[in-house]
């Protein structure tokens, strides 16, 4: 099973016309760009596809024409946790678009350490944390990071430090946050590693999750889990193309992904779910 073999139809929701539609737009990786009428929301947006060898020899610096071409717009940013496939561009989009930046205290560091001015920045560890932004409300809760050491421990664990990290394994996660978007009506949870934290995040029934299917196979019953406590209308799979390669190639499954067998565990729970993919910057309409 391919992941394009998933591609949601263009038209597989399909929003009221009494009112602009929620636009989902799939920006490779765990990011995202949830857009209604004038305003723009970013979750972990990364775009600078940086290859393996700079990630891991550095320095690691944000595309600024990537950043211009495939993030010009922003109201606000989400960070989820601050490895770098989810927070390297976020200061470079915000010093460009003025936009707010919400994350952990690890984020906040970052911002910082690149200048992007503190009232900019809210630091949402602490819970429960809400927060609106033009039409959406954001309702942050602590998650947790998939382990993908041999499913022993987290990579690159640990808060982020004051200077400038130069290397991939320099962005630590800091504290891993999930978060809620409620706009027209609709309700969309975001996990931006497949892992959950069931004591942190109550439960809840939503239209949309945004679920990261890197490391799926590493935690325990994590499909199962993720149902029971989010029970979504909708799947839509992210975060399972190999970001060490450009956006001009496709989207290239990560290696020993196990996709067919996460949609198998997903629908065999869940006959009735919808789920899906997207090609890079494709999107969906709710």
């Amino acid at each position: 099973m391919s992941p394009e073999s998933l591609a949601f139809a263009p038209k597989a929701f399909c929003p009221p016309s009494s009112r602009p539609p929620v636009c989902v737009r799939w920006l490779g990786t765990a990011g995202f760009e949830i857009t209604h009428g004038p305003y723009t929301l970013l979750i972990d947006p990364y775009v600078t596809r940086a290859p393996l060898s700079v990630c891991v020899t550095g320095p690691l610096k944000s595309d600024d024409n990537a950043v211009r071409v495939f993030a010009p717009q922003a109201d606000a940013i989400v960070v989820g946790h601050c490895h770098f496939d989810h927070a390297l561009d976020v200061p470079a989009i915000a010093r460009a678009t003025g936009a707010l930046v919400f994350g952990s205290r690890s984020t906040a560091r970052l911002c910082h350490a690149f200048g992007i001015p503190s009232k900019l920045v809210s630091n949402v560890e602490d819970q429960p944390s809400e927060h609106d932004v033009g039409p959406f409300r954001l309702r942050f809760f602590r998650s947790r990071h998939s382990k993908l050491l041999f499913g022993r421990a987290v990579l690159a664990d640990g808060d982020l430090g004051e200077t400038i990290p130069q290397n991939a394994l320099a962005y630590r996660s800091g504290t891993v946050l999930a978060v809620e978007i409620e706009v027209a009506g609709l309700t969309l949870f975001h996990l931006g590693s497949a892992e959950i934290d069931d004591a942190s995040i109550p439960s809840r029934a939503v239209d949309l999750l945004l679920f990261c299917a890197e490391g799926w196979t590493l935690g325990d019953r994590v499909p199962e889990r993720v149902l029971h406590r989010l029970s979504p209308k909708a799947i839509l799979l992210s975060h399972w193309d190999n970001f060490f390669t450009p956006f001009d190639r496709g989207p290239k499954p990560l290696p020993g992904l196990a996709l067919a067998r996460l949609v198998e565990r997903f629908t065999r729970l869940r006959r009735d779910l919808l789920l899906g993919t997207l090609p890079f910057f494709g999107d969906v309409r709710l």
